[in-house]
């Protein structure tokens, strides 16, 4: 459910879809209802919150820029949960000539199954990624837009798609000065659950 006092208007649909964990996945839920979103989610003590949408924001600003845009919510999360690191990760398309690459190597760094010792919380201030969450026999696969803010607890096993163009712009909280460190399982069931662009494709098939 939105914040209060927070419009959402102008925000672009969470989307969930929910697979087994099995060889061959099963596909058990696609949704983009808010309230069955935040059921699905509850179950894992997994919050979706939403914050408003800046759109001079979406295409892709400094971090300075983004982190004086959003400061008082930034402030406020940081006072409730205790961060003591907070920054800006983003990727956006560009004209360089290594760009195709910086996108694979990007990708391919949170693609791997992994954990943290520590909370995964992420604002979307513009584009979109999606968290595979699996637990408990589940994938609960979270297509984020600009607007939503993800509080997944530590030591929850998953892994993070950017897609083969990724497009995104995202506020990232810490309780550690080290900020991104992933523990990762080896297990390749990434392999095996639809990625980025095939979910992101069968949402635009649902639309139309």
């Amino acid at each position: 459910m939105p914040e209060q006092g927070f419009p959402t208007q102008n925000r672009d649909m969470t989307f969930l879809t929910v697979y087994t964990d099995h060889d061959s996945s099963e596909t058990l839920l696609e949704t983009e209802d808010p309230e069955e979103i935040a059921r699905a989610l509850k179950e894992i003590d997994v919050r979706l919150r939403h914050w408003p949408v800046l759109d001079e924001l979406r295409g892709g600003a400094d971090q300075e820029r983004v982190l004086e845009a959003y400061r008082d919510e930034v402030a406020r999360i940081v006072e409730e949960e205790g961060y003591t690191f907070v920054d800006v990760a983003q990727l956006h398309p560009d004209d360089a000539p290594d760009w195709a690459e910086r996108a694979r190597a990007a990708r391919e760094k949170f693609l791997s199954e992994h954990t943290h010792d520590d909370d995964e919380v992420r604002f979307f201030v513009g584009g979109s990624g999606i968290f595979y969450l699996h637990v408990d026999g589940r994938v609960h696969a979270i297509l984020c837009e600009a607007g939503d803010l993800l509080s997944v607890p530590k030591d929850t096993t998953h892994w993070f798609d950017m897609g083969t163009d990724p497009e995104f712009t995202a506020i990232r909280f810490f309780h550690d000065d080290d900020g991104w460190v992933g523990n990762f399982t080896g297990n390749p069931i990434a392999s095996r659950i639809p990625d980025f662009d095939a979910i992101a494709a069968r949402r635009a098939s649902l639309r139309s």
